[in-house]
């Protein structure tokens, strides 16, 4: 099976199926297409085959070796489905919009090859989001509960730490469904040593954490198709700066 890893076709009379855009569209491949452009995380490749299994996609892609990453297919209206490594893709099935892979036991750190848990799947934006903080981020499921945490968070001056690892919990209709509160390890203080108020513990991962009972105002509700992990984020970092400022 030939594949051909370019922007665009040799043969500029021979038309290139955009995957991406005739799904959003609703536009249909005929049979007899022979190219086609298909996006892999932020790349763009055009390929000359009818189908692919996931491996090959994976190669294409430059995720190797291929065991150590997964393989998602975005199908029109958000769904995501896992594509196995032989597992064939048929790019003339409808509602094909892009592949996104995801490294699934190790990343390579500074200090050597260190674990990283990706046990769940986040719209796009959001890994786009948590990569671009340049700080460790696992997505784990214990106990029927899905958090995502990011490690050695910096913290502003006025804590007992300057760096801190936290999580949020993201529930099953994320991102319809709000993100709430946060959580903290270790736990905070404040140098000046006034009460930290709305605050209990949690246990997960081995660890006891400092739950922040902080929530959204009637004014500021939760905004479905505008708010995220980002902007969750955001007003973490309020939290912390509204806390200090408290007698």
């Amino acid at each position: 099976m030939s594949v051909e890893n370019h922007s665009e076709p040799q043969n500029n009379n021979e038309e290139v199926y955009d995957l991406e855009h005739c799904s959003k569209h609703g536009l249909h491949i005929p049979k007899g297409a022979r190219l086609f452009r298909i996006r892999i995380d932020k790349e763009n490749y055009v390929v000359n085959v009818l189908e692919m299994t996931g491996k090959e996609l994976l190669k294409l892609a430059g995720k190797t070796p291929v065991e150590e990453y997964g393989l998602y297919q975005k199908i029109h209206g958000g769904k995501r489905v896992r594509i196995g490594l032989d597992e064939t893709v048929d790019f003339t099935s409808p509602g094909i919009e892009k592949f996104n892979t995801l490294p699934l036991d190790q990343n390579e750190g500074k200090g050597g090859t260190e674990v990283c848990r990706r046990q769940f799947c986040l719209p796009e934006s959001d890994v786009e989001y948590l990569d671009s903080l340049d700080l460790k981020w696992e997505s784990v499921v214990e106990g029927n509960v899905k958090r995502v945490v990011i490690y050695d968070y910096p913290i502003i001056d006025g804590y007992n730490v300057s760096k801190v690892n936290l999580y949020i919990k993201i529930d099953g209709g994320y991102s319809d469904t709000q993100i709430d509160m946060v959580y903290f390890f270790p736990h905070l203080e404040r140098t000046s040593g006034a009460p930290i108020k709305a605050i209990a513990k949690e246990h997960f991962d081995g660890k006891s954490w400092q739950r922040w009972s902080r929530h959204r105002s009637k004014k500021n509700p939760w905004r479905p198709g505008v708010d995220d992990i980002s902007t969750h984020m955001g007003l973490v970092d309020e939290w912390l700066k509204s806390e200090l400022k408290k007698g």
